[in-house]
């Protein structure tokens, strides 16, 4: 069986899964084929040099078109979160399989809408799976294996960050990602979602309580072309910002460890810097994305004379992932979380099994979100996490 997928959205996400969904069945021994059938956008100019470009075999500017055909297998959604929950839910109505971008909506209600669309398609073997790539980095993997056989004993604090510079400048203009109504959120629900599913993820525990703060630091940009994208001509106006800069919380978790959050576009000089760290009785982990072949781990149990964080390097053929790759020591990059994504998938599709994080889990991730800006509106005032 050969699945074939079409994609809505073509930009950096899609070019990301573009190469994950054209490496998979070249590397990995997957149970079906891949075929990149159809590429969708808006502007079919655009679009079209897109598909050219990634390989996809045409392009499309009507998705409702291009779901309801019957030769269409998987639809991925790469584009902003404001068209995540009416493309899903009609996608999955439709019998196809779906892989969402994260997070996977703007609001509690529209991931909840989703969350039941992916329930009902289940029992006709339809699958849902939301994109939160960096579980699939096999230092990460590594992580929550360690974390799960005990190797650090008791889970007792976790400390996870996700620093960007990229909007220090207050000349960068006002794109979709600042803009509410588009992104739902600023870095919160950009980067701030990655963090929320990892600690969940590499724990096994989940948030049930926030603390937290938000900040815009940059509260005007330039207006750049007709639709305020990241390219045009500048107009000499500037719109408001109305999504958040910064985010701030604490958290606690369903198993008892206290958890800080950090997720931020005004770290200047950390360009991709996603960090975890996670402390128990026993030992402690710690992964940092631009080190991302890298895990370090601390023995409680090792004679005081060698203590100290040791440095996993991740590539070994016993490593998650690994095997199919390079020999033990050739380094993995960003792009190789999208093929292993894409590996999961097509596999869980096969088996009839569900792929994770499931649309249930992006749902868990949404509902933390909306708990970190309603302490956030209330004076960071603990706030419960909807269950």
């Amino acid at each position: 069986m050969t699945l074939r997928v079409a994609m809505i959205g073509y930009g950096f996400m899609g070019a990301a899964h573009s190469v994950g969904w054209r490496q998979a069945p070249r590397v990995f021994d997957l149970p079906d084929g891949v075929e990149t059938a159809v590429l969708v956008g808006r502007n079919a100019e655009a679009v079209a040099e897109a598909a050219r470009h990634w390989g996809w075999g045409e392009a499309a500017t009507d998705w409702r078109e291009v779901i309801a055909r019957d030769d269409i297998d998987v639809v991925d959604i790469v584009t902003p979160g404001d068209s995540h929950a009416e493309i899903a839910i009609a996608a999955l109505d439709a019998g196809k399989h779906v892989l969402c971008e994260k997070p996977l909506a703007n609001s509690v209600g529209e991931a909840e809408a989703m969350a039941a669309a992916a329930e009902r398609a289940r029992p006709r073997g339809v699958r849902a799976m939301v994109g939160f790539t960096y579980r699939r980095v096999p230092a990460v993997t590594l992580l929550r294996d360690l974390v799960a056989e005990g190797r650090i004993g008791k889970v007792q604090q976790v400390r996870a960050a996700y620093r960007q510079d990229w909007l220090v400048d207050p000349e960068v203009p006002l794109g979709w990602r600042l803009q509410k109504e588009h992104a739902g959120s600023g870095a919160l629900g950009d980067i701030g979602a990655h963090i929320v599913d990892m600690a969940q993820f590499v724990t096994g525990q989940h948030v049930v309580a926030v603390s937290g703060t938000t900040e815009t630091v940059v509260k005007e940009r330039p207006v750049v072309g007709e639709r305020a994208g990241f390219a045009g001509t500048a107009t000499g106006e500037t719109g408001p910002v109305t999504v958040d800069d910064v985010a701030l919380f604490s958290g606690r978790l369903d198993g008892g460890a206290l958890a800080s959050f950090e997720a931020t576009r005004f770290a200047t000089g950390r360009k991709n810097a996603l960090t975890i760290e996670v402390s128990g009785t026993d030992g402690a982990l710690a992964f940092d994305l631009e080190r991302l072949n890298e895990l370090r781990y601390y023995d409680r149990a090792a004679p005081a004379v060698v203590q100290g964080f040791t440095t996993i390097l991740v590539t070994e053929p016993e490593h998650p992932y690994v095997s199919a790759w390079w020999p033990a020591g050739h380094m993995l990059g960003y792009e190789h979380g999208f093929t292993h994504q894409v590996v999961d998938l097509v596999r869980a599709i096969d088996g009839g099994t569900d792929p994770h994080p499931t649309f249930a889990e992006g749902l868990s991730v949404q509902r933390t979100l909306a708990a970190v800006e309603a302490s956030a509106a209330d004076g960071s005032r603990w706030t419960e996490v909807r269950s």
